[in-house]
């Protein structure tokens, strides 16, 4: 379904972000994000921006990310590339993401992002895609959480699940809601006997 019309309007710019989640072969799972700008306008520059031009339909950026991780969210890889920028010392900041090496996703990490990956060292677009690489982490390597818990469970009768992260971050994953109540019992808090 597509968003109700609005006022007569002009194009001026398309931002695409593209994520995708592989399994590798060695038990690892690499996330990539993919990130592109295009104006539908020449825009003129300074000299620095690639000779002072960057013409209709031309990327802006065009920028990839891949994390490798494991399934606790540990990153054991982080790679960057940017082919086109606006200017030309921005293709160094691909260079640091391997900082990252060593950093576990989840509740406030982004903020050790920024410990590691400074703004003066950095670009504001690949540190950007790092949000939707962690969403799509989840999406990716959840079946295989899901069945690592069932593993533990059969194995260990006393193994005891913590809460899920994702669990009270929308209206789908309410604690009190039908869908934690089926997925996830051990976890629902609505009310036991209706």
């Amino acid at each position: 379904m597509a968003l109700a019309s609005s006022v007569k309007r002009t194009k001026l710019h398309h931002r695409s972000i593209q994520c995708e989640g592989f399994k590798r072969e060695d038990g690892l799972w690499d996330i990539e994000a993919h990130l592109t700008d295009q104006r539908s306008y020449d825009c003129s520059y300074d000299p620095e921006h690639r000779g002072g031009l960057i013409r209709a339909g031309e990327n802006v950026h065009n920028m990839r990310v891949r994390l490798t991780l494991d399934l606790d969210f540990l990153i054991h890889d982080a790679v960057a590339i940017s082919d086109e920028t606006p200017f030309p010392i921005c293709f160094q900041a691909a260079k640091v993401m391997p900082r990252l090496i060593g950093l576990r996703m989840g509740k406030g990490w982004l903020k050790e992002v920024r410990e590691r990956i400074s703004t003066e060292v950095s670009c504001t677009h690949l540190i950007d895609l790092l949000t939707p690489i962690a969403n799509t982490a989840y999406q990716t390597m959840h079946a295989a959480l899901e069945e690592r818990a069932e593993q533990r469970k059969r194995e260990d009768k006393n193994f005891t699940r913590k809460k899920l992260g994702i669990l009270d971050t929308c209206i789908a994953l309410a604690s009190d809601g039908e869908v934690v109540k089926r997925q996830w019992p051990e976890f629902y808090t609505g009310a036991k006997h209706e």
